[in-house]
């Protein structure tokens, strides 16, 4: 006969036998979840490849980035690496390793990849990682999910081979001991100060691939996520339209789905620049106080064509194509 305490033992014993088979959840994914290497038609006069991404520091992205292309490489594979080399350096404040920590006094990172075949992933309020991006990459390859969030992110990297580390640089955490002193909490988004990273690329064949990583607004609330862990809002892809990623204040553009507009309003038949137009408009438009803060998009659709555009000006995106490298200003409603 079994009894009410041999049941429950054997239940727990049951329990904890699946459960240790599933996590952390990664080596039982993976197969035959994606074919992530499908081949798809080759686009007629795509002008490509083509790497824009945000920001000065894109340059030394897109540089990593356009070697790849230039070797026909993926597109995929070009985002990805092109913005680790951002979330590597620990004089940037605003992306990984280096990044100016919550007001708690943690570096907490958000990031997202989306690919050609409209496949996706993202991590968010992840800790003690540098390459975020990698993470996101490996949800959307061997999980069945596209997002993974906190310790249960932390866990599948760890589980995946990253190895943990101490992200706060002694230059933020005397940053964060200063803002200590007064702990007011105003999102800035300048110079000193960008949020993000993001990156689109397309390949010679016309398709497209993005990503987005950052460690957040200085000194935000612990526990909150940016856009840049958003499919739709930091980042969006279609490749049979375009593609498109933010910067900026990520409530305002969270709030508006704000990639995913970008790249609708292309499919509409609106130019790059004039979709980033329209999707900033649409922030303005529902934010009385859109000159406190700044928010940028970039874009590219499926002829090479790139556009961007900001609240306000100050905004920056770096090119490559045409095998140049350049820094481009970028127009702005104010």
């Amino acid at each position: 006969m079994t009894t009410r305490r041999k049941f429950i033992t054997e239940t727990a014993v049951a329990t904890a036998a699946a459960i240790t088979a599933l996590h952390p959840g990664t080596k039982i994914f993976g197969k035959g979840l994606h074919n992530l290497k499908n081949e798809i038609e080759p686009r007629s006069g795509s002008n490509g490849p083509v790497v824009i991404s945000t920001w000065d520091f894109g340059i030394r992205a897109n540089a990593v980035a356009w070697k790849i292309l230039s070797g026909n490489g993926r597109p995929l594979d070009a985002v990805e690496k092109g913005v680790m080399v951002i979330e590597a350096d620990p004089t940037i404040t605003s992306v990984g390793y280096g990044g100016l920590p919550d007001r708690d006094g943690y570096v907490t990172l958000d990031a997202c990849i989306m690919d050609e075949l409209g496949n996706a992933g993202s991590v968010a309020f992840l800790q003690h990682i540098m390459h975020p991006v990698s993470v996101a990459r490996l949800v959307m390859e061997k999980t069945p999910h596209v997002m993974i969030v906190g310790s249960g992110a932390l866990e599948f990297a760890l589980a995946n081979g990253f190895k943990k580390m101490n992200l706060l640089t002694k230059a933020s955490k005397e940053a964060w001991l200063k803002w200590l002193k007064e702990s007011k909490y105003k999102p800035i988004i300048d110079r000193n100060n960008h949020d993000t990273i993001g990156m689109l690329a397309m390949d010679k064949s016309g398709n497209l691939s993005g990503s987005c990583t950052t460690s957040g607004i200085a000194f935000k609330y612990h526990g909150r996520v940016a856009d840049s862990a958003i499919i739709g809002a930091g980042l969006f892809v279609d490749n049979e339209v375009g593609a498109a990623t933010s910067t900026g204040l990520g409530e305002a553009v969270i709030k508006t789905a704000g990639s995913h507009l970008v790249v609708e309003e292309m499919r509409n038949g609106r130019s790059p620049e004039e979709a980033c137009k329209a999707a900033v408009k649409r922030i303005i438009d529902k934010n009385k106080n859109y000159r406190d803060f700044q928010v940028g998009y970039i874009a590219i659709n499926t002829k090479g064509e790139v556009g961007a555009y900001a609240i306000s000006k100050g905004f920056q995106y770096a090119l490559y194509k045409d095998d140049k490298n350049i820094l481009v200003d970028s127009k702005s409603f104010i």
